[in-house]
């Protein structure tokens, strides 16, 4: 006893000599901050604005979440699901479940980077004049995006039935600090949420800087704003709009097509072919495309099988039909896009930009910056393959699901084009996620999808 005394009576003496002299050492540990100390500055909004991104690339939203949840519902039988996780089994065989936790980690996740963004977007007079305009338009292509997901994945389709009756995602556009019964809000309507998404990418399109400081694609720009825009017009089926933001993206001249498509995948997701990226390194991110997607040899649970029937759709000599990785002796099969444990996850590039003013030009009879058969031959060709004489939506729509296979599209595509999933029509139910049961319990506002 006496010599643990003679060891902390000095420290004593020491701590309160500091405190006599300096109080900077007196600091009570706190589990939270108050508002007006955590948004006080212009820095501690940009601190804010990075912990978004930072929610942006978990591992349950962009980090994969969004885009193995999308190929899973629309499967059939393109691969398998041989992992032992129910709750992403029920994904693929579309028996999902209320209390899914998959399903409800990524509302949640996605609810509470939402929330990051209304806090910056709350505090914006704090920011430095210079800085203003791009700190909002980064906030606000979060929140357009997530906000967009949502809906795509836990509402009807666009234009399958009342787009102003059909029950969307709750919309919560300012800071949630406190719960108290205003933020039991019911779900708003499909029309709404996609009216609030094009608000906020409309925004962001012309607040943001053509390239980012590093023009590396990690953090939102002009380019980003308008491929995601082409995205939700493409959705709606507004093909004049959809060309348009596409042909914008493309005639910015920001990015450029690989000269190979193994030249894509092959610098861990840094390629220049990529408009917006999620960044992931050993210490912040995850790439859960690669945790399911590739095999146990490059650091995946080898869970997603690449099946015979996906490989058929190949042409001989198509380069993307050998891109792929082989186990068991070769009896199971995986794409080689997701390798990469550390390696950025891919949210939008510039090939789909070009295969989706293909599509629209297509439906629309014109030729906006370039023909149909023109756009459709640069991934054709960049494949390996002979470039098309004549072309049709159907060329291009198998084009498409060739070149972005796995990416996190199918569903929507098969949505749109109002294709069936095997014997489910684009609308069945079980193609729409329930509203995460602890939600329902908790909010009674929130009204349950049909057939859960």
């Amino acid at each position: 006893m006496l010599k643990m005394l003679k060891h902390i009576a000095p420290f004593a003496l020491i701590l309160l000599g500091a405190s006599a002299c300096d109080s900077k050492l007196d600091v009570a540990p706190t589990q939270t901050i108050d508002e007006n100390l955590a948004l006080a500055t212009s820095q501690d909004v940009k601190v804010t604005l990075t912990g978004a991104y930072d929610g942006l690339g978990g591992g349950n939203v962009y980090g994969g979440g969004f885009q193995f949840s999308n190929e899973f519902l629309g499967d059939d039988r393109e691969f398998i699901f041989g992992g032992t996780f129910s709750n992403l089994d029920e994904l693929w065989r579309k028996t999902v479940t209320p209390g899914n936790t998959q399903t409800t980690a990524t509302w949640l996740a996605a609810y509470a980077t939402i929330n990051r963004a209304n806090n910056v977007l709350s505090a914006l007079n704090i920011v430095d004049e210079a800085d203003r305009g791009q700190v909002e338009g980064e906030a606000r292509f979060i929140r357009g995006v997530l906000y967009f997901e949502l809906v795509k994945l836990w509402g009807k389709t666009w234009g399958d039935g009342d787009n102003n009756a059909n029950p969307g995602v709750p919309l919560v556009t300012t800071p949630t600090r406190v719960i108290t019964d205003a933020d039991y809000r019911s779900r708003a309507s499909v029309q709404a949420v996609y009216a609030q998404v094009i608000e906020d990418l409309t925004k962001a399109e012309t607040l943001l800087p053509a390239t980012d400081a590093g023009d590396d694609a990690t953090r939102a720009t002009r380019d980003a704003a308008s491929a995601m825009l082409s995205r939700v017009y493409l959705m709606q089926g507004n093909y004049a709009l959809a060309r348009d933001a596409a042909n914008k993206v493309i005639q910015s001249g920001a990015r450029e097509l690989e000269a190979a498509f193994t030249d894509v995948f092959a610098t861990g997701g840094e390629s220049n072919e990529m408009i917006f990226r999620i960044a992931v390194s050993d210490q912040d991110a995850t790439n859960s495309m690669n945790t399911y997607f590739a095999p146990a040899t490059f650091q995946g649970r080898g869970d997603i099988r690449v099946q015979t029937k996906h490989l058929n759709l190949y042409e001989a000599g198509d380069e993307r039909r050998t891109f792929f990785v082989t186990t068991n002796s070769g009896s199971r099969v995986f794409t080689g896009k997701f390798l990469d444990q550390y390696g950025d996850v891919p949210i939008v590039r510039l090939a789909e930009m070009y295969l989706t003013r293909a599509e629209c030009n297509q439906r629309l009879g014109t030729s906006v910056g370039a023909t149909p058969l023109a756009d459709v031959n640069k991934t054709r060709t960049r494949a390996g393959l002979a470039a098309l004489s004549t072309v049709n939506l159907a060329a291009i729509l198998k084009e498409r699901h060739l070149e972005l296979a796995f990416e996190g599209n199918n569903l929507d595509d098969i949505k749109r084009t109002r294709a069936s999933v095997g014997t489910k029509p684009f609308g069945d139910n079980s193609l729409v996620l329930p509203i995460p049961q602890r939600e329902i319990d908790t909010n009674k506002s929130l009204a349950q999808n049909p057939g859960y």
